[in-house]
């Protein structure tokens, strides 16, 4: 299975449209991918707090279809990283976007754990309370967005609801970076699961990024790393050595807290065409 990270740098004195249309071609350039996956709220910038409401959108909008288009045309799947989306009957959400090689909506997941404390997406936007996996043919997805990466019980739950490989789209900041590398090879070894982790370069309302997106495998072994700028970061890996090293080395199967969900795979009224093969 081939996945292609595309670590897109945010530029202040670019437009929101302007970024976008950069996003539609770098996923278009990604044809013979199985999986695209972009980094979070890199429409605004994770750190623009300011933005978030004049740049908002509802789940339908101006990026969604953008980005349908985009996987339609590049015939992958396309994690189109997270949106601040606005809810009509509710609160803003930093909302992720799974869409099929046909450029249908394969699931939405609402970030669960929002980072600011007292400030920031903390108090501007609402919490999602949902499990979001996504069967794609050769492996099933288990999500989450940044700040969730802190929290080792949310992928439990998704490995506990079928995951297999963990996508965690980021807006991850420099100062530090050595906990980001550090918590995605953890979240791998604990689920015995590939992570792939995006993140943004640039710099997001004074805030350098990390970058450093990374794909590890199973055994929490890098098998490859960006570096901090603007690239692209294409990975091989099989799918199969979840299963392989899940029954090499069963831990697993020793579990005694966390056995089950608060909910499983099916249930998530959000998930829309998750399930589909």
């Amino acid at each position: 299975m081939r996945a292609s990270l595309i670590q897109i740098a945010v530029d202040e004195r670019e437009s929101v449209a302007d970024r976008r249309q950069r996003a539609v071609a770098l996923v278009r350039e990604q044809a013979g991918a199985d999986l695209v996956v972009l980094p979070e709220l890199w429409t605004t910038g994770a750190f623009a707090y300011e933005d978030f409401g004049s740049e908002a959108e509802p789940l339908e909008g101006p990026t969604y279809e953008a980005m349908a288009k985009a996987a339609a045309d590049a015939g992958v799947w396309l994690h189109a990283g997270s949106i601040p989306e606005r809810d009509p009957e509710g609160p803003l959400y930093n909302t992720s976007l799974v869409f099929s090689p046909s450029g249908d909506l394969a699931a939405a997941y609402r970030k669960i754990h929002r980072f600011g404390f007292d400030r920031g997406e903390a108090v501007l936007m609402g919490a999602g309370s949902e499990l979001v996996t996504v069967r794609l043919p050769e492996t099933t997805l288990g999500l989450g967005t940044c700040y969730d990466l802190r929290f080792p019980e949310l992928f439990r739950s998704l490995t506990a609801a079928g995951a297999e490989t963990l996508v965690l789209p980021a807006g991850w900041p420099e100062r530090r970076r050595a906990h980001w590398t550090l918590l995605a090879r953890a979240r791998a070894v604990e689920n015995q699961a590939f992570v792939l982790a995006c993140g943004t370069a640039g710099t997001h309302a004074g805030v350098p990024q990390a970058g450093h997106s990374v794909v590890v495998d199973p055994w929490g072994e890098v098998l490859a790393e960006a570096g901090p700028d603007e690239e692209v970061l294409t990975v091989d890996f099989d799918p199969a050595k979840v299963a392989e090293t899940r029954e090499q080395f069963p831990a697993l199967k020793d579990r005694v807290l966390g056995l089950e969900p608060p909910y499983g795979p099916g249930e998530n009224p959000r998930q829309g065409l998750s399930d589909r093969p």
